[in-house]
Formats: structure tokens, C-alpha cells, sequence
């Protein structure tokens, strides 16, 4: 299950990173070369709750913001990554705030490629104050005084690096991604490290109305897209496609979850709609569970809020020099 920890008591408990149903507005996440891909400069603010039928939901919240820097050829693109992760269940949150660079240049005339480096520090910790032990429990049924239990477990720093790359056109793009290279160790009682991920994922725009260089431009089009995930013995496949009608654009995505010790894996249908207005983005997905477990826990609200800036004008006349490379396809809004 995406985002969930194992932690605590339990023999070589790991952790995972939350995935989110908005892989192309929340990008920086998903590949730290998306750097300054998609737009001159962005701001985007995400919210995920996972799971919002448990009393113990999980909730992600992520700031991302990314930078074209004006350096003689636009090689160079920084970015910030700030994740909070969070569930009321086991008083378990955990911070990370990341630094990204991107250095983007052409292969030929018509293909680009971006390598992107990501590093984080991350702070963990799990709480028990909403854990009532047995010591606890008077024999009338009442709960008072506190409890004898050896609750040690300290507040745990970490370093986590990630790297990977896109390849793409104006139509088309494959990423590759490595995250947590170094897989760090979270510090409870037994080993428990964040495993390395990796993911693999593209798709190819087909365009419908292609829109022009000027300002008052209209696409429409359609996105196949798809990806592989692996972290820690767990594995997601995703497909689905997205259609644009700008300034809306509407998505499915299925994604088949295999996570270890489970009998089967979780099948999941994510509903995305997305609208954007000038230089604002609104993004909005719903996860619908498929098979028995998923629908039980009641699936996912995803929002996301975008503030992004992209100049065409100016950016066809670069384009005319060969200084400019294209905006990735990848459907966001």
C-alpha cells in the first residue's frame, strides 16, 4: 500500500514512499529531472489522504517548486521539495526537504534530454500518545496513569540521494528514476531501511489541435501513458490515458499494487480532472478501490494547486536560435 510503515515491533519494518495519483503535477517527485521541463518557473501545492474511512487516514502534503534559470543556453534548473507524510493511527510523521538540479540539453534537433540530481534530509519520529497499554486500564474499565511500556523510540535523521532522466520530444518522453540510492536507515529498534526505488514511465501526446506559439492558443489531444515502480518487494503498474481540451483535462489511470505478504494484489481505477486559468493550475483525483481490500479502505483524495509561468512569444523566438529546449509533453495543468 502506497505510503504505508511498518514500524514499531516489527522485525525489519520498512518504509515507503507515498504515491501519488498526479504524477505529472506532482513531477519533481516523481523525477528530479522534470526540473524546469514544463514550465519557466512553477509553485505547487499538493494534498493526499489516504484511506479516509480509517480513523488513522494518511495524509501527505507537498510543497515543489521549480526554476529555468536565464544562464546563457537554459542548461541549468533548480528546484525545492518539501513532503510532510502523517497518519493519526500510530502518531507516525515523518519531513523531508530536498534540494534539485537539473542540467537540460539536446541529443538532435528534434529530441532533448534532461539528468537531474536529487538530495534530502529527512526527520522521522512515531508518537504513542493515542496508544492505550494494558497497564493502563483500571479494573473498572476506566483508563488512567501512565503506562510502564519502554517507549524509546527517538526522533531519527536521514540523507537520502536520488537521481535519474528524461528523454523527449515535443510529443513524447520516457523517465527513468532512482530514488533513495543510498537507502538510508530509519533507526528502529530492528534495522529498518528506506529502500531504493526505481521507476520507469513515458507516453506520447497525439494531438488533435496542436496549439501555436502565440498567447490565445488551443490544444486538444490525447495521452497514453504508463509506468513501472519497484520499492522494497513492492511493485505498481500503471496505464491509462488523459485527454485535453485545454483549459480542462480529464484522466484514468489504472494501477495494479503487489505489496509483500498479501494474498492478492490491490487493483485501483484513479479518476483525474484538472482546469487551468492563466497562470493557475487545479487538479483534482479520486482514487476508486477495484478489489475487496482497496474499496474497504475508502481510497484517495488527491488535490493539487499549481502557480506557473511559461512565455511562448518568447520562448518560439529562442527556439529559432537552437537556446531553448522544448516543454516536455507530459500532460499537466
Amino acid at each position: 500500500m502506497a505510503g504505508l510503515l511498518a514500524a514499531g515491533t516489527t522485525v525489519g519494518a520498512r518504509a515507503q514512499d507515498v504515491f501519488f495519483s498526479q504524477p505529472f503535477a506532482t513531477r519533481l517527485h516523481t523525477n528530479p529531472a522534470f526540473t524546469g521541463l514544463v514550465d519557466d518557473y512553477s509553485v505547487t501545492l499538493s494534498y493526499r489522504n489516504q484511506f479516509p474511512s480509517l480513523a488513522g487516514s494518511f495524509v501527505s502534503t507537498q510543497l515543489a517548486a521549480d526554476l529555468r534559470t536565464n544562464s546563457p543556453g537554459q542548461h541549468h534548473a533548480l528546484g525545492l521539495l518539501l513532503n510532510q507524510d502523517r497518519t493519526g493511527a500510530v502518531g507516525y510523521t515523518r519531513l523531508e526537504i530536498g534540494g534539485l538540479y537539473a542540467y537540460h540539453t539536446r541529443l538532435t534537433k528534434t529530441i532533448a534530454l534532461s539528468g537531474g540530481l536529487r538530495t534530502s534530509y529527512g526527520r522521522q519520529r512515531v508518537g504513542y500518545d493515542n496508544f492505550v497499554f494494558g497497564d493502563q486500564i483500571w479494573e473498572d474499565g476506566s483508563v488512567g496513569g501512565p503506562s510502564a511500556e519502554a517507549l524509546d523510540f527517538a526522533p531519527v535523521n536521514y540523507f537520502s540521494v536520488g537521481t535519474g532522466v528524461v528523454v523527449y520530444s515535443e510529443q513524447g518522453w520516457i523517465s527513468l528514476a532512482g530514488q533513495h540510492l543510498n537507502q538510508p536507515d530509519l533507526g528502529f529498534r530492528q534495522q529498518s531501511q528506506l529502500p531504493l526505488s526505481l521507476s520507469i514511465s513515458g507516453g506520447y501526446k497525439f494531438f488533435v489541435i496542436k496549439p501555436g506559439p502565440g498567447i490565445a492558443t488551443r490544444e486538444v489531444s490525447y495521452t497514453p501513458v504508463a509506468a513501472y515502480t519497484r520499492q522494497g518487494g513492492s511493485q505498481r503498474i500503471e496505464t491509462g490515458v488523459y485527454l485535453t481540451a485545454s483549459p480542462v483535462t480529464l484522466g484514468a489511470v489504472y494501477r495494479n499494487i503487489s505489496v509483500p505478504g498479501s494474498v492478492s494484489p490491490q487493483h485501483v481505477l484513479a479518476a483525474v480532472a484538472g482546469i487551468q486559468a492563466g497562470g493557475l493550475r487545479l487538479g483534482y483525483s479520486y482514487d476508486v478501490g477495484l478489489s475487496r481490500l482497496s474499496a474497504d479502505l475508502g481510497g484517495a483524495h488527491e488535490v493539487t494547486l499549481a502557480l506557473r509561468a511559461f512565455d511562448r512569444l518568447e520562448n518560439a523566438h529562442r527556439r529559432l536560435k537552437r537556446r531553448v529546449y522544448p516543454a516536455a509533453p507530459c500532460p499537466v495543468f
